[in-house]
């Protein structure tokens, strides 16, 4: 059953109905909700796993690097005596010759441009509330439309009422990202692993061009494919360019821009670096760093990166055992007393028990590289279910 009501043209409300699903019916959703987590449960083991080992083996070759990495004494020469080598070097930035988009006329000699297409269309948003009445499940949702500029095609043909809110299928210009062919550092040419690398795209100020067609016309750092850029219309385009890489002295830019590079020098190019413990080294960063601000950098970023697909495995494996307990809820529904009370002991249980479980994953982990903390690790994931066992047991004698 489906009801309508408008209050506007851009906002509609639809409410939907259905029985209150029974018994039998919930425990179905349930037992499907079980396999979903059983598949979370075990997929955070794969991430707790992989995690530790990939972290203390960045850690090794990070170290590795470091104590093996030879700072350049010239940017302009080739030695020899490096070839195979992992070199540090910093330096501008150089290119063999400009980018070009000539749709607009657009010219700079930058490592990537990227044009951004963005269309003027329709977006809808729902927002959506569930109530019982009269014994069925009512489901309130309310559309709201809004005009907004978009760098994807929204398909309208999804939205809820098409009628008054339809979009374009296609935009009438791309957007597209030039890269250089050829990126220096000196005499150094940079492997595509590091050019990938040059990614801090900044907005190009468009405010010396002129317009380049009759039907475009510039306001501000766009270019406007629309009668009136002021009150643009559905499927009107707008246009702007982005650069990474400045790699030449621009009279409206500055001067180029400085990178730090440490990868393995092959002749006149920079590589990537395999170490030993099977880890790949092909660092860039903006600016000039020393050797020492390079690797801490690169150090940190993987402790961040070790904590955060940590904490990502943890409630994996929480909302797993969750789902996979969930119908012990299902089946104590009927009494809202007991739900509650077995709702606050499951979630209890699921904190306890992701949390061991987790522990005692990373300690498997550790366990060919750090044997001892991997022991410790292994211990510390028995205190939240002995934390849990000795509240449990003070209840029981009450």
């Amino acid at each position: 059953f489906q009801q309508f009501s408008d209050s506007s043209r851009k906002e509609h409300v639809k409410i939907t109905s259905e029985p209150k699903p029974g018994f039998l019916e919930r425990l179905s959703e349930t037992s499907g909700g079980m396999l979903i987590g059983l598949v979370t449960f075990l997929l955070a083991f794969y991430v707790l796993f992989t995690n530790e080992g990939r972290a203390l083996r960045t850690a090794k070759s990070l170290d590795e690097g470091l104590s093996l990495v030879v700072p350049l004494d010239s940017i302009h020469s080739i030695s020899q005596q490096n070839e195979g080598r992992l070199v540090h070097l910093a330096g501008a930035l150089s290119t063999s010759k400009p980018l070009f988009d000539p749709s607009y006329g657009l010219s700079i000699q930058a490592v990537k441009l990227k044009r951004n297409v963005e269309m003027y269309q329709w977006v809808e948003y729902e927002d959506s509330k569930d109530y019982e009445e009269d014994g069925e499940i009512k489901k309130e949702t309310k559309y709201s439309y809004n005009t907004e500029w978009k760098s994807e095609v929204v398909n309208s043909r999804n939205f809820d009422r098409e009628i008054g809110h339809k979009n374009p299928s296609a935009m009438a210009v791309e957007s597209f990202t030039a890269v250089s062919p050829n990126v220096q550092v000196g005499s150094f040419v940079l492997s595509k692993g590091l050019v990938d690398k040059i990614d801090d795209f900044k907005q190009l100020s468009l405010s010396h061009l002129e317009d380049p067609h009759a039907d475009v016309t510039r306001r501000e750092d766009y270019f406007y494919h629309s009668d009136n850029p002021r009150r643009p219309e559905v499927g009107d385009l707008r246009v702007s360019f982005f650069y990474a890489g400045l790699s030449g002295d621009d009279p409206h830019l500055g001067s180029a821009d400085r990178v730090t590079v440490i990868a393995r020098q092959r002749g006149d190019q920079l590589v990537p670096y395999h170490t030993k413990s099977g880890d790949v080294l092909e660092i860039l960063y903006p600016g000039d760093l020393s050797v020492e601000e390079v690797f801490q950098k690169e150090q940190e970023g993987n402790t961040m990166k070790t904590w955060a697909l940590r904490a990502a495995g943890w409630l994996s494996m929480f909302v797993g055992i969750s789902l996979m307990t969930r119908i012990f809820y299902t089946l104590v529904d009927w009494f809202p007393v007991v739900r509650e009370l077995v709702s606050v002991g499951l979630k209890a249980f699921a904190v306890c028990a992701a949390s061991s479980l987790s522990l005692l994953t990373i300690s498997v982990g550790w366990l060919f590289y750090r044997p001892l903390w991997a022991l410790l690790l292994a211990l510390l994931s028995a205190v939240p279910i002995l934390v849990a066992r000795s509240r449990v047991l003070p209840k029981k004698q009450q």
